[in-house]
C-alpha cells in the first residue's frame, strides 16, 4: 500500500532562487528608476510562483523580464499621475573627496536617467549587472544586435554628456 505524498506549495528551488537573487533583483529595479524596487521585485517572484515554465532553468531570465516590464510599466504610470519628481534629498559628507564622488556619481545618474529607456536598460543590464548580450536581450525582448546598438549609442549619448 503506498502512502499519499503532499505536493509542495512551490515547485522545489523557488526558495534557493529567491535567497540568492532577490538583491540583484532589487538593484536591477532601482537602477532602472523604479520608485519600489523591493515590491518590484516581490511581484516578480510572486509571478513566477503562480507560472508554471516548461524549462525551470529559465526561471532567472524570466524573473529579470518580469522585473524590466513591472519597473517600465510602473514608470509609465508614475509619468502620467505625477507632475514633477522630487530632488533626491543631498547627503552631507565629510570629506572633499567624498563629496567628488558622490557629485560625479549624481551626474552619472542623471546623464543615465536622460537616455532613452531602451539604452538605459541596456547599459544597467550591461554594466551594473554584469550580463551577456545574449542575456540582456532575453530580459528586454530583443535581439542582441539590438542590444548592442542600444548600449552603443547609450555610451555615446554619456560620453557627449560627462
Amino acid at each position: 500500500m503506498e502512502t499519499p505524498t503532499m505536493a509542495p506549495s512551490s515547485p522545489p528551488g523557488h526558495a534557493e532562487l529567491f535567497a540568492a537573487h532577490y538583491g540583484s533583483l532589487v538593484r536591477l529595479a532601482g537602477l532602472l528608476g523604479a520608485d519600489d524596487p523591493e515590491d518590484i521585485a516581490q511581484e516578480a517572484f510572486a509571478r513566477l510562483h503562480t507560472r508554471r515554465l516548461r524549462d525551470e532553468g529559465a526561471a532567472l531570465g524570466y524573473l529579470r523580464s518580469t522585473v524590466c516590464n513591472l519597473t517600465r510599466n510602473r514608470l509609465r504610470h508614475l509619468r502620467i499621475t505625477r507632475l514633477r519628481r522630487p530632488e533626491p534629498p543631498e547627503h552631507a559628507r565629510s570629506s572633499e573627496h567624498a563629496v567628488l564622488v558622490a557629485e560625479e556619481h549624481r551626474e552619472l545618474l542623471a546623464a543615465l536617467d536622460a537616455l532613452p529607456r531602451r539604452q538605459r536598460e541596456a547599459l544597467i543590464l550591461r554594466y551594473w549587472l554584469d550580463l551577456s548580450e545574449r542575456e540582456i536581450a532575453e530580459a528586454m525582448g530583443v535581439t542582441p544586435g539590438s542590444v548592442k546598438t542600444h548600449a552603443s549609442r547609450g555610451l555615446a549619448a554619456l560620453r557627449g554628456k560627462l
